[in-house]
């Protein structure tokens, strides 16, 4: 059975819960034939990243589907993009506040993620849930992990995709109805699909 990764962080800059979580923990354990694994990561820059990368490493993970939360978006938003630049407007969980800097020195300005994003906008669309595809993870963490993670992933197999879900307006229960619907719209494709639907 192939092995979905899912993460949500934990809450960040004074709040007591994030809704990434709170969506990604109330997913089940099988979702169209995948086996659906969850971790919990750390709002930290760089060792988010690393969480991820160690857990998707142990269990042999097919795909890793990161989910964040985004105040002041309104709806659902899978990302088509991580970009090399951490910026960040408030400090992490362990007080780092990085300015300008590149998430990975050397590498490319960009990277597209490599999982069907309209094939999921559309699957969460028709689950009755507000969904559009989104152009910037921002700077913070989030883009943190999701820039890194196409980096480590690149060329093999293993597909690496990211949703953003509101920080309020929407139950957690539809949240996690819209993350069922985005995975079940990858069964019967596990690898990637390359960056060209994401990047029309």
């Amino acid at each position: 059975m192939k092995r979905i990764l899912v993460t949500g962080f934990e809450p960040f800059g004074g709040a007591e819960r994030n809704r990434s979580w709170e969506a990604v923990s109330r997913l089940p354990d099988r979702i169209a034939g995948f086996e659906i694994i969850r971790l919990r990561i750390p709002t930290v820059f760089g060792e988010g990243a690393r969480a991820v990368m160690e857990r998707a490493d142990e269990i042999g993970a097919d795909v890793i589907l990161c989910v964040g939360e985004a105040g002041g978006r309104t709806c659902v938003t899978p990302e088509v993009i991580g970009i090399n630049l951490r910026d960040a407007r408030i400090p992490d969980n362990a007080g780092r506040q990085p300015e300008g800097e590149p998430v990975i020195p050397g590498a490319e300005d960009g990277c597209f993620v490599s999982l069907p994003v309209k094939r999921m906008r559309d699957a969460i669309l028709a689950r009755g849930v507000p969904c559009e595809l989104s152009y910037t993870a921002g700077t913070f963490v989030c883009n943190d992990v999701l820039f890194t993670l196409l980096e480590r992933y690149r060329g093999t197999e293993k597909g690496v995709g990211f949703i953003h879900v509101p920080a309020e307006g929407i139950p957690a229960e539809r949240l996690s109805g819209a993350l069922t619907a985005a995975l079940e719209s990858l069964a019967g494709e596990a690898a990637p699909s390359g960056a060209g639907e994401n990047a029309t």
